[in-house]
């Protein structure tokens, strides 16, 4: 069940993450890493679970898409990242996890997804070895810097409540 509390902070992330990823980008190969969106990722499958994680990702996809900030290739590479790293952490309770889910989901599995996706959505004919680099360098920065920043908020006192805390 989605409580009240639990969408104003689903609505916070999405915020977060539109903004993050307006202010926070570098060039990994033919596309822009987006480091804000990873790290938002890991940290919603932590506090929040899967299926949140994944709206969250969907609707910072659809903001971005929306604004011009983003192209149909965030679909794919947020959603299945937030929903892996959301499965590891609910399965096994390790924050790392979370993270590893993240960049298997994002690095790994959408980049592959993305050839048919961008051939059919977009007219592209790119091949995996132009999606995987930059998908993987986006996914890593940002795992890691969520992984970063969960442990040390649950170094905190209201950030102790982390991964169990809706």
């Amino acid at each position: 069940m989605i409580t009240t509390k639990k969408m104003v902070i689903m609505t916070m992330f999405v915020a977060i993450a539109v903004a993050g990823s307006t202010f926070v980008s570098f060039p990994a190969g033919i596309a822009r890493a987006y480091p804000v969106q990873h790290a938002v990722n890991v940290i919603a499958a932590i506090m929040l679970g899967p299926i949140p994680a994944v709206i969250i990702a969907f609707l910072t996809g659809l903001v971005r898409i929306l604004t011009g900030t983003g192209s149909l290739l965030a679909f794919p590479g947020g959603m299945i990242g937030a929903f892996l790293a959301g499965m590891l952490y609910k399965q096994f309770g390790k924050t790392w996890l979370a993270a590893v889910g993240e960049v298997i989901g994002t690095g790994v599995i959408a980049s592959l997804i993305a050839v048919p996706y961008a051939k059919i959505l977009m007219g592209t004919t790119m091949t995996a070895f132009f999606f995987v680099p930059p998908f993987l360098v986006s996914s890593v920065s940002g795992a890691v810097l969520g992984l970063v920043l969960v442990v040390r908020l649950q170094h905190t006192k209201v950030g102790g409540k982390i991964g169990g805390m809706l």
